[in-house]
């Protein structure tokens, strides 16, 4: 089918990219004796078989083939992308058997109430699955069904009905979303293993205080991101490991931060913290001295005063709360007189104040201090 060229996967990326000098080889010896309309279509034909080969992820020709025969009624495996089994948007109320050599399996969209070990069975190399936009409960969820998926890295089970965190959870599991469900509990040990997860998100869920505690975020030594946004929590979260780089908690009801709290979380720079009930007492003037922080944002609380900028933060967000005045001497992270050009300048570019009571014009001495401000917003 392919001309006689008979070249592995692999071979096929390299080589594709000379396919010009390669069709122009082969159709050099036919010039004379083909119309131009048949060498365009052999061209074509010869590029759709070398692009196919490529696309085809070194998947061996036994494998494809049998992958494509079990490919459920209900869903789509697309012979270019044969790892992928697309069972989207199809009304299901349960997960059809899945072919034994799938990657990437997508069941988002569907009236699915229940994950089942029967028809996961033979999908033993599934690396990707999107389960999210369904009726899943956390009962629905058979019991080592998960954490019999030894390759899996990435796990969508967003918007659905679970009422606690899956369990147990493979080892190899990188990214874990659980947003927008009725999640109000992290069942103990529950991440204990997963060394390589690095994204958690539980945003919209119904989690409070004592569901985020040190014991039931345990396990998480390589996480960088996390998302607790919309929650409800009435302060900081405990127990976060300490390679946090972004911590989300947004809309909820944090009224005050810990004198030192971030002293456990070295490596945070990118904190949120919008839409909550943070007033300047419950702030204290240093707590955001973090050497890592890059942007902080604090929009739409209750804080009256400005609090104290790090040298090393580039992005602020301080709209829509009751601040009335700025000053220069009590934001600037070291003496006005001593800023210049050299490293040990402020690192601030954006400032967002505007939603407050503050009168334009923005005094001359946070100017002085914040000399690479490229924007405020006021």
């Amino acid at each position: 089918m392919c001309l006689g060229i008979d070249i592995s996967g692999r071979q096929a990326a390299v080589q594709v990219t000379s396919l010009h000098h390669i069709s122009q080889c082969f159709f050099m010896s036919l010039h004379h004796s083909l119309s131009f309309k048949m060498e365009l279509f052999l061209r074509l034909l010869c590029a759709m078989c070398l692009l196919g080969t490529v696309l085809s992820q070194d998947m061996p020709y036994e494998e494809q083939m049998a992958q494509i025969q079990a490919c459920p009624r209900e869903c789509r495996c697309p012979s270019n992308f044969p790892r992928a089994v697309y069972c989207d948007n199809k009304g299901l109320t349960r997960i059809p058997p899945i072919p034994p050599f799938t990657w990437y399996l997508y069941l988002q969209n569907n009236q699915i109430q229940e994950v089942t070990a029967n028809a996961l069975r033979n999908a033993t190399q599934l690396r990707w699955v999107n389960l999210s936009r369904n009726k899943i409960t956390s009962e629905g969820v058979e019991k080592d069904t998960l954490d019999a998926m030894t390759h899996l890295e990435h796990l969508y089970m967003d918007d659905n009905l679970l009422s606690w965190v899956p369990f147990p959870l493979p080892a190899s599991l990188e990214h874990l979303s659980l947003s927008r469900n009725r999640i109000s509990k992290i069942p103990d040990g529950v991440f204990f293993g997963l060394n390589k997860l690095t994204l958690l998100d539980l945003q919209g869920n119904k989690l409070m205080d004592d569901a985020v505690t040190e014991v039931s975020l345990k396990g998480l030594d390589n996480l960088v991101q996390i998302n607790l946004a919309k929650n409800q929590l009435s302060s900081m979260p405990l127990g976060l490991p300490p390679t946090t780089t972004q911590l989300f908690l947004d809309g909820n009801n944090i009224d005050k931060i810990p004198t030192g709290y971030f002293k456990g979380l070295p490596k945070v720079a990118f904190l949120r913290l919008n839409h909550n009930k943070l007033g300047s007492s419950g702030v204290p003037n240093n707590v955001f001295n973090i050497s890592s922080i890059l942007d902080l944002q604090l929009s739409h609380n209750l804080l009256t005063e400005v609090p104290l900028i790090p040298p090393g933060l580039e992005q602020l967000y301080l709209d829509h709360n009751n601040i009335k005045t700025v000053s220069g001497s009590n934001v600037c992270p070291m003496d006005i007189d001593t800023v210049d050009a050299n490293d040990s300048v402020p690192r601030l570019r954006y400032l967002r104040l505007d939603g407050n009571n503050i009168e334009p014009p923005i005094p001359r001495d946070v100017i002085l201090c914040f000399r690479l401000l490229r924007s405020i917003v006021i």
